[in-house]
């Protein structure tokens, strides 16, 4: 669809137009987060068909403008996306494919600032911390503004288990996963509440879940989903379009978001997820919660995990 936008509408870019980049695409569409969504990729055919695609869509939505374009056109993109990196097969894991995906948001990011872009960046590529960490590191902006996308879907993942098992609706849960997006990930159960309860307290005392059982399930998700289908998309598509909707919106909400940590828990110089609060400017404040000492021990060790897997790829995350 090609149709006159008038000057001023906000506009975001998505890197990579393979699954996960297209399905967020439509998601935003549908959202009407934006009146301008620009789609780049390096198979430039594949971005143009799943605009078209996509456009055909928006004909009985919102009107927006939904296109396949260049760098030059995301340099005044609001937030840019980017989706583009290795894929899982199987059992792969996030990590084993960090070196490869490194070089793909490298020269990403390159080509977006090259072109000016100033916005946020909202980073999806896996292993998410590690690519998180390399766009801030080539782009040269403010933490605050290169954000991963996290544990925000394992987060989900985790209120949907515990909701089944404490039949109650999944929005009445409140429960985080920290750390890394990965097999080393954190299912914070002591923070987690439910009307105010403790866990311990809201579930009868014969009727208790079985944590270790509800985390594995929560880590295992996403290769249940690859083994079924191949790859995974509408999950993250909408924790993108959350934490985009976060920001444009400005809301201040707290989303559990892979961020750049600065001493929280004696971590420093490394990305991974702990509750943020998001807004226009991209990450105003990191939030401590109060973790078990297994539960804040599991943290250190997430951490250690990532920073040993940034060391393979070559990078060098201070202590």
């Amino acid at each position: 669809m090609n149709i006159d936008m008038p000057l001023g509408g906000k506009r975001i870019a998505i890197i990579g137009a393979g699954h996960v980049g297209a399905t967020t695409a439509y998601a935003l569409m549908l959202r009407a987060l934006f009146r301008e969504i620009l789609l780049i990729d390096n198979d430039h055919a594949l971005a143009r068909a799943e605009a078209a695609d996509i456009s055909d869509a928006n004909a009985l939505a919102r009107p927006a403008r939904i296109w396949a374009g260049t760098y030059a056109e995301a340099a005044s993109a609001q937030i840019a996306v980017i989706t583009a990196g290795a894929a899982t097969h199987g059992d792969e894991t996030r990590l084993s494919v960090a070196a490869r995906s490194s070089e793909i948001v490298t020269r990403c990011v390159s080509e977006l600032m090259e072109a000016g872009f100033c916005g946020v960046i909202v980073v999806a590529a896996n292993p998410v911390d590690l690519m998180a960490l390399v766009a801030f590191r080539r782009s040269g902006l403010p933490a605050s503004r290169v954000i991963g996308t996290g544990t925000l879907l394992d987060s989900s993942r985790l209120r949907q288990v515990l909701a089944a098992k404490m039949n109650v609706a999944s929005t009445s849960v409140d429960a985080s996963v920290l750390g890394e997006h990965g097999a080393s990930e954190v299912a914070a159960f002591s923070t987690a509440r439910i009307g105010g309860l403790t866990l311990n307290r809201f579930a009868a005392a014969d009727d208790q879940p079985d944590l270790l059982e509800v985390a594995e399930k929560v880590r295992r998700a996403g290769y249940a989903i690859i083994a079924g289908k191949g790859y995974t998309s509408f999950g993250v598509a909408t924790a993108i379009v959350r934490i985009c909707e976060a920001i444009v919106r400005d809301e201040r909400s707290v989303l559990p978001v892979s961020t750049m940590l600065s001493g929280q828990f004696g971590i420093a110089e490394l990305y991974l997820s702990l509750p943020c609060v998001l807004g226009a400017g991209g990450i105003y404040r990191v939030l401590v919660p109060q973790l078990s000492d297994d539960e804040e021990l599991a943290l250190k060790a997430s951490a250690a995990a990532l920073r040993t897997a940034f060391a393979a790829i070559g990078g060098n995350a201070a202590a």
